[in-house]
């Protein structure tokens, strides 16, 4: 048995926003593979099913984002799985939109749908992380968020939320890299399909419009040649 679960907020005020991408993808997986029906249980909306011959719980807490821990860990131990049967999709700003990132453990970033449920799992649980984009000022980050997506975003969000749902079955089975190929494959994005490592280190607390590290760059003088070596012999003494 394993739990996947996505990440939003209830109600149709929210139905549309980029913070429901989470919820986008787990209507897709029921959807592709007859799930369903729909119940509530948990302080969630659940449905069951199979992708290929697993038994999987899709579960979208109702619960608002940043409660989101109480009832993921509530099913966690009503069906009495671990962390690492569990898989989360969620929003992912730090990632370019549709950008697709499979990771197991490390830090929140910030994230409070993953801050809760780090308080109630712990960190060791799956993530699929979503790209969606970063506004460019911490400040614009909520509004951002909490926005439905442009018109101009479909191009690429149906073709990636199709298939996701429909290359679900890969990440039940464990294969995170044929899913992101998969994936990669059908929305034309030409990505890698590495997952990031696994238990990485716990990232730091999200300044939401950090820069990507930039190491110190040394001049490559090349290989000196024979004259130069000869000429530096003499200049030394």
């Amino acid at each position: 048995m394993q739990l996947f679960v996505g990440l939003g907020n209830p109600g149709r005020k929210y139905a549309g926003n980029r913070h429901n991408i989470g919820f986008m993808a787990i209507d897709a997986i029921a959807s592709a593979h007859g799930f369903g029906p729909w119940r509530q249980k948990f302080q969630a909306e659940i449905a069951e099913g199979r992708l290929g011959g697993l038994r999987v719980t899709l579960l979208k807490p109702q619960t608002f984002m940043n409660l989101s821990g109480q009832s993921v860990g509530e099913a966690m131990r009503y069906l009495k799985l671990t962390p690492g049967d569990v898989c989360v999709f969620h929003d992912e700003l730090d990632l370019a939109p549709g950008k697709i990132r499979v990771k197991t453990g490390g830090g929140h970033a910030g994230h409070n749908g993953l801050r809760s449920l780090h308080q109630h799992l712990g960190p060791d649980y799956h993530r699929v992380r979503m790209g969606i984009g970063h506004p460019g000022q911490k400040e614009l980050v909520t509004n951002y968020v909490l926005q439905d997506f442009a018109k101009s975003d479909r191009e690429w969000l149906d073709p990636l939320i199709e298939a996701v749902g429909r290359e679900a079955g890969r990440l039940a089975a464990g294969d995170a890299p044929g899913f992101m190929s998969a994936i990669a494959l059908a929305t034309g994005s030409g990505r890698s399909g590495k997952p990031d490592p696994v238990s990485t280190p716990a990232e730091p607390g999200r300044s939401e419009n950090r820069q990507p590290d930039q190491a110190a760059a040394k001049p490559d003088s090349g290989p000196e040649s024979p004259l130069q070596r000869l000429l530096a012999r003499f200049t030394r003494q």
